[in-house]
């Protein structure tokens, strides 16, 4: 029952990722039917990051209320109809109505799976579980390049990605059942977790700290918050730069970006073994050299190819950052206060997805947007060195604690 339940969540990650990389693959065909700005594809990213950071911010509340299960089913009702109503908009005021509910619908489903599948299950499900995500995001760009390039417009992608969506409302409908039961299993099974399995943060003297004051902390914030900004920027700008600095068309463009969320996916599905022999923040650090050195091919005045191999290499280094830095909160900052910074580091995470894709087409829109690949490369740069100097700052204190111990014991 656990194993069929965990598929309905896998589903509604794919539903999650799909709407995430329609918007960066279709706007330089939507940018001439409105008649719109280069930047306003930021504005719309921007509407609905922001509705996310407020939907997971309640989330917490409007979960216990009504349970996991409604509130992912409504909320992909939500996602579903606001692709509708993308489809029809007639102006761009209408987007701008249509981003709100779809970023609503989209926290809450984010915020509730990720806790669930924390709470539920064992940890290289998590790296599974934003794979699938991947599997969304990388479908959503092929789905609509197949369409902009044929007889049909944008419009036919948004419709056809909406009807997935509603699909998969009608399969949570019939499955709401599952989570209770699942919840029960679940919880059995946490209450024959052997002690030993507390984390050693978990002590008294971290009882009457605040979340924000725990060493560590703020730097972890920064990791999520240049994190966010790589992966959303080069999902909503990688089209406009292939289409506008590379010349390509954009039909390709829109493959290749959905090649970069391919390399996200298969990185993760691979995260999810390689979890079993390798640390979290080692896997962090990989990924941030990898996705550092696509960054590189980007920036460099290389041909059109190796823009390509970028692309997938980014995706390919992004790809165990996120999960693994979920999954590493409780061990660096102990169970106590694990649940409200995992919501600290969404919130910030969001915040990054909001505004930093929004920063960089304000200031192409006003110079150019051959400014891409630099911006990629600060934001990964900055990732890396948040990331090491938490380490360092983790590695510092715990030998410090270690010291601390020992010496009372003599």
């Amino acid at each position: 029952m656990a194993i069929f339940l965990l598929v309905i969540i896998y589903l509604a990650f794919i539903s999650l990722g799909l709407p995430d990389s329609l918007l960066g693959a279709a706007w330089p065909v939507m940018q001439s039917d409105y008649g719109a700005q280069l930047e306003t594809a930021g504005f719309l990213f921007m509407m609905i990051a922001g509705s996310t950071i407020i939907s997971s911010l309640v989330s917490g509340k409007v979960l216990e209320r009504f349970g996991t299960g409604n509130v992912t089913s409504v909320s992909c009702f939500m996602t579903a109809g606001a692709l509708l109503g993308f489809h029809f908009a007639p102006s761009l005021v209408w987007l701008v109505i249509c981003a709100i509910p779809l970023g609503l619908g989209a926290g809450a489903v984010d915020s509730g799976l990720n806790n669930y599948v924390a709470a539920h299950y064992k940890a290289h499900h998590m790296s599974w579980l934003h794979c699938f995500w991947g599997v969304g995001a990388t479908l959503g760009p092929i789905i609509m390049a197949q369409f902009i390039s044929g007889q049909h417009s944008w419009r036919s992608g948004y419709l056809a990605i909406a009807g997935i969506q509603f699909a998969l409302v009608v399969i949570l409908f019939f499955t709401l059942p599952l989570w209770n039961r699942g919840t029960e299993n679940s919880n059995t099974a946490s209450n024959e977790e052997p002690e030993n399995s507390k984390d050693a943060f978990d002590n008294e003297d971290a009882q009457h700290v605040k979340p924000l004051q725990i060493k560590g902390v703020k730097l972890a914030l920064m990791s999520f918050l240049f994190y966010c900004g790589v992966e959303a920027t080069m999902g909503l700008w990688g089209s406009s730069f292939l289409v506008n600095v590379k010349d390509l068309p954009a039909a390709v463009a829109a493959q290749w970006v959905s090649l970069y969320y391919a390399g996200i996916t298969i990185g993760r599905f691979i995260t999810g073994f390689i979890t079993f022999k390798m640390s979290n923040h080692t896997l962090i650090r990989i990924g941030q050299i990898i996705a550092l050195a696509g960054a590189a091919l980007l920036f460099l005045p290389l041909p059109s190819t190796f823009s390509l191999v970028g692309f997938i290499t980014v995706g390919l280094g992004l790809a165990p950052i996120f999960p693994c830095m979920l999954h590493e909160t409780p061990i660096r900052f102990g169970k106590k206060h694990s649940q409200t910074i995992m919501g600290y580091q969404m919130a910030v995470a969001y915040t990054g997805s909001t505004f930093m894709p929004p920063l960089l087409g304000f200031i192409a829109s006003h110079s150019t947007i051959g400014i891409f690949p630099l911006c990629i490369v600060v934001f990964v740069a900055a990732m890396f060195l948040s990331s090491e100097k938490l380490n360092h700052l983790l590695k510092k204190n715990d030998l410090l604690t270690r010291h601390e111990s020992s010496s009372k014991v003599l």
